[in-house]
């Protein structure tokens, strides 16, 4: 089986080029590509597939040629990833799938609308971000109060006072379950200047990454929300890097870098 590794502010994916969608991509298989001493691994896999070739989001096939088929570290499925479909994007770019400098991108979480920028960075129109109100994580002991944020997947955008450096994320923060039922991604930040906050981030079945982009906008959304002013430009300082996030009265973007930095052949089996 052939595979690329690509990353998108150090959160990272393997990506399998699987246009007829004949590979079985197990949630085993998945895992264990993901392990990081028995694997390649990466916090998640980008299964690249032609829209009409799935089941899930043959709607989206007039509009969209390609369908990121992506999967978590523990090999569960997940609606979107925002680095994840800048990563699918760049792949799609680098090897000719796709010419045009501005094109969709099917999800399980709905249509996502690329555009390539002038140098090089990737940016996608994430949708309009859904807040239905506050909930609690916890940390070490420490609660936090949080806005619940839907990105196509489900988020906690915790603002903690408390140096982010210093939070221990080796362990799932607790959570409401009876809130999020299916879990949540859990990100802990604070502002440090005006339209800027540092962030970190618990993604749900993956742990803890170095960049994640549903989570900066759910963060930028937490953040704006907390400076009275739900429009404008963020930037979100994640461990890998920097992201940029645009909120306006209709839709959020994100913008950053996207690589595709390897290509192999899979040896793995179940």
């Amino acid at each position: 089986m052939r595979f690329l590794k690509g990353h998108g502010t150090e959160n990272d994916f393997v990506i399998l080029p699987d246009p007829d969608g004949v590979v079985d991509v197990s949630a085993t298989l998945v895992a264990r590509i993901c392990d990081r001493r028995a694997g390649l691994g990466a916090d998640g896999v980008l299964r690249v597939m032609r829209t009409k070739q799935s089941d899930e989001v043959a709607d989206q096939a007039a509009a969209a040629e390609w369908f990121m088929d992506y999967r978590n570290a523990d090999g569960s499925m997940a609606e979107m990833c925002g680095n994840g479909v800048r990563v699918f994007a760049r792949y799609l770019i680098d090897t000719g799938a796709v010419s045009a400098q501005e094109f969709e991108i099917a999800t399980r979480g709905g249509l996502r609308r690329i555009r390539v920028e002038p140098n090089g960075d990737i940016t996608v129109d994430m949708g309009k971000p859904v807040v239905s109100g506050e909930s609690v994580a916890s940390v070490g002991g420490q609660e936090y109060t949080g806005l619940r944020v839907d990105m196509g997947n489900p988020h906690l955008a915790c603002a903690i006072g408390d140096p982010v450096v210093q939070l221990d994320l080796t362990h799932q923060p607790g959570f409401d379950t009876g809130v999020f039922p299916a879990g949540v991604n859990i990100e802990l930040f604070n502002p440090v200047g005006t339209s800027r906050a540092v962030m970190r981030v618990f993604e749900r079945g993956s742990g803890e990454t170095r960049s994640c982009g549903t989570g900066a906008v759910a963060t930028a959304v937490a953040a704006a929300n907390l400076s009275g002013d739900t429009t404008g430009t963020w930037t979100i300082e994640v461990l890998g890097g920097t992201l940029t996030v645009t909120l306006d009265e209709e839709t959020s973007y994100l913008s950053g870098p996207a690589a595709i930095v390897a290509s192999g052949e899979l040896m793995l089996a179940e």
